[in-house]
């Protein structure tokens, strides 16, 4: 077998990679999140690579001569360096090799919610990258049944961390 040099832009095992780019009327996005490093393909498009565990927000839009057409923010999370690569993934189209799908937010006004919690969050001076997974989940499921998402407070966030620490998880 032949050895197959590594590139820089060659992500470690169990690294999510995310594809951004910008277009005419088209434009994939980061909102929040911490990737290890950015790779430049070309003039329009990007490569994000993050760790295992990490957490981010892919903003999606596209637009016509109408205006706006297509409205998407995902918070993904990579998968973790203790299990399986592939377990409990799903794939998503630009995201190599899959994510969990935290919250899933399509069209105007169910992307506005998301953006409010997600503004709500770091006014309180909170990374987003750092806030609970089940938060976000259940702010999916709060859109999904149309009904208003609760607020990420300091005690919520406070509650995360001592609960990420009893169990020793090393992502909070």
């Amino acid at each position: 077998m032949i050895a197959r040099p590594v590139s820089p832009a060659t992500p470690a095992a169990g690294a999510m990679r995310v594809a951004l780019f910008r277009a005419r009327r088209a434009r994939v996005r980061l909102r929040f999140g911490a990737p290890l490093r950015i790779v430049r393909l070309d003039d329009w498009r990007r490569l994000a690579v993050f760790p295992a565990g990490a957490v981010c927000a892919r903003l999606r839009w596209a637009a016509n001569a109408y205006g706006t057409v297509l409205w998407q923010l995902m918070v993904l999370q990579a998968g973790g360096s203790q299990t399986p690569p592939a377990e409990g993934l799903q794939r998503i189209a630009g995201v190599t090799p899959g994510a969990r799908l935290l919250l899933h937010a399509e069209g105007r006004p169910a992307v506005r919610v998301a953006l409010a919690c997600i503004d709500a969050i770091e006014a309180a001076g909170l990374a987003s990258v750092s806030v609970s997974p089940d938060y976000w989940r259940t702010v999916h499921n709060r859109l999904a049944t149309r009904q208003a998402p609760p607020a990420y407070t300091a005690e919520r966030h406070a509650a995360y961390l001592a609960r990420s620490a009893l169990q020793g998880d090393v992502h909070a």
